[in-house]
């Protein structure tokens, strides 16, 4: 299977610095093009978010650069890969723990990630970053670890009351802030035409998931010029609503 990608990243129209990181690579192993991308979206004052987040798409970069192959060509098991996605989830942890306590600083960043790999994607997440997959629909494929989310699956709030709770922003965990962290997974197939979209928080807080379907969704989406315009005309359209975070959104088209 191959694939169209694209990517882009803004520092928006309020920060100074852009906090958000995003890594997307393609690569051939045993004629089987492979796709890895993630999003992070840095928090800390000054320039510490920007430190978390990069550090966090290092190791990343690190592991499908030098570990993954290897998993790949012994034999790839799901458990195994969720067990080497946990264990770099924890060491970033502890590194950046370690980095903001030697400094007196708080920093951290939120994780969504997804790999491609012969017909199904494999997808984890910390944090309020998310996984979409646009289909006949669009579908949000990860769930927030937020507070607003707690309470909306416990009952407590509506979804309209989500969309502008106070404590919306309010992460249950965060890499670097966090002293024990539980990822997320998820697995599934993936079929030719199918659109994966990885993006933080600031992509999404002022536009709809119809605005996104109906951009990205469309019949002529076969080139990778459509959809980095496509990407740019979103970003576009956050900004002119007055958005005040990072923005930052990876697609990945199967064909």
């Amino acid at each position: 299977m191959d694939y169209i990608l694209s990517a882009q990243t803004d520092v928006g129209i309020v920060k100074e610095t852009n906090q958000d990181s995003i890594f997307m690579q393609e690569i051939e192993l045993n004629n089987e093009r492979i796709v890895f991308s993630a999003v992070c979206d840095g928090m800390g004052g000054l320039e510490s978010g920007e430190v978390a987040s990069a550090t966090m798409i290092t190791a990343l970069k690190d592991w499908f650069d030098q570990t993954f192959p290897v998993l790949a060509v012994n034999g790839f098991d799901e458990n195994q890969l969720y067990g080497q996605w946990k264990t770099l989830i924890v060491n970033v942890n502890s590194k950046l723990s370690q980095y903001g306590k030697s400094r007196g600083i708080r920093l951290g960043t939120t994780f969504v990630g997804v790999l491609l790999y012969k017909g199904r994607y494999y997808a984890v997440n910390v944090g309020d970053s998310r996984l979409y997959l646009l289909r006949e629909n669009i579908r949000q494929v990860t769930k927030d670890q937020t507070y607003v989310q707690r309470e909306l699956d416990l009952g407590r709030i509506t979804y309209e009351e989500s969309l502008t709770h106070e404590s919306r922003s309010v992460l249950l965990q965060c890499i670097g802030a966090t002293e024990v962290i539980y990822p997320d997974y998820y697995a599934d197939d993936i079929r030719p035409g199918d659109v994966l979209l990885l993006c933080s928080d600031g992509f999404r807080h002022v536009i709809s998931d119809d605005e996104v379907y109906g951009q990205l969704n469309g019949g002529a989406n076969h080139s990778k010029a459509d959809f980095d315009g496509h990407i740019h005309s979103l970003i576009t359209l956050v900004k002119q609503r007055r958005e005040e975070d990072n923005i930052t959104a990876g697609l990945i088209k199967a064909l």
